[in-house]
């Protein structure tokens, strides 16, 4: 055996022996399939009792603290005083205006609608990439997945065509596309602007930022008049406990932990599952409606959704020679945590 030969044996047997147990791995991904799908259905049983934006203020302010916390305790540097800026920045889009639409909506639109809906982000980053920032080119199947997703919204949101199930609230479901085009924006902003290298503190900067701001529009939209602590009930304080802890923190450190070990495009899969479970607990557990229109309009979206992330990402030269790929994501992780809440 040549010394090229027994240094590429060596290697592999290293990569094989460093790789962690399967039941982790399964574990990791029952908890981004599972967990971010389930999370749908708290935020919906939660916003009965607490004022959306008063709900998602506390849960984020909350996950962002402990994320920090324990990130300065493992000896991870504090965001640069740039980077602070930023990430407020990014917190307004995702967790302001994002998750405010998402919170607010969720009072007006069954859960699995609302997951349906957000999976949708793939669909709007692919447009802001074609249309403005000119990093893709559009293909014939590219166009006829875009054309799938959008013929899903409608299909979804059409009151003509409602199949014999309740028509969708307007307000509620135009919150939703606001929710996920605002995110799409943010992911595309994410790459181009200045943030902590570590992911986790990245993403705790904007949480608490998100959420403090949400505590804001919380108080100049009254929310802070009409709440009473002791009229919340024993389930609506355990759904914000498990958004705070298995939502944002373990789902996140599953994410991030999977992203090391497994490629990104299994990793990205979760986007095609998470619609499906929300929809599911919120008709076996939610008692949520579902009919001819919710199937329809989830299919066309969750097959556009797979075929936008599944594709080879089709650059012109411009962007080839002057987009970076962002650190630490490769060719299928292009939208991270779509859909996700």
């Amino acid at each position: 055996m040549s010394e090229q030969a027994r240094e590429l044996r060596l290697l592999e047997i290293k990569l094989q022996t460093s790789r962690p147990p399967s039941w982790k791995i399964l574990l990791a991904f029952a908890i981004i399939y599972f967990v971010w799908g389930s999370t749908f259905l708290a935020i919906r049983v939660g916003v009965r009792e607490i004022p959306p934006f008063l709900f998602a203020a506390m849960r984020f302010t909350a996950a962002g603290i402990i994320l920090y916390v324990w990130m300065r305790l493992n000896g991870t540097p504090a965001p640069s005083r740039r980077e602070w800026v930023t990430a407020t920045f990014l917190g307004a889009l995702i967790f302001l205006v994002d998750y405010g639409c998402l919170f607010w909506a969720e009072q007006r639109v069954p859960s699995g609608i609302a997951a349906v809906v957000l999976a949708t982000i793939p669909v709007f980053i692919t447009l802001l990439e074609i249309i403005f920032l000119r990093t893709q080119r559009l293909t014939m199947r590219l166009a006829l997945a875009l054309l799938i997703g959008l013929c899903g919204v409608a299909v979804l949101m059409n009151h003509s065509f409602s199949l014999g199930e309740v028509p969708i609230n307007r307000a509620g479901a135009l919150a939703l596309l606001i929710a996920a085009f605002t995110w799409s924006v943010a992911t595309t902003l994410t790459r181009r602007l200045p943030l902590p290298a570590s992911k986790p503190m990245s993403a705790a900067a904007q949480m608490l930022t998100g959420g403090i701001q949400l505590f804001v529009l919380a108080a100049l939209s009254g929310e802070f008049s009409g709440f009473h602590v002791q009229a919340v009930s024993r389930t609506v304080w355990f759904c914000l406990i498990y958004l705070i802890i298995a939502g944002s923190i373990a789902g996140f450190t599953a994410y991030v932990w999977l992203l090391h070990h497994e490629s990104p495009t299994k990793v990205g899969t979760y986007a095609y599952v998470n619609p499906v479970v929300a929809v599911a607990l919120g008709y076996f557990v939610g008692n949520e409606a579902i009919g001819p229109r919710t199937l329809l309009g989830t299919l066309l979206i969750l097959v556009s959704v797979i075929t936008i992330t599944t594709m080879p990402k089709k650059q012109n030269s411009h962007a080839r020679e002057h987009e970076k790929p962002p650190p630490g994501l490769g060719p299928g992780s292009r939208y991270p945590k779509a859909g996700a809440a």
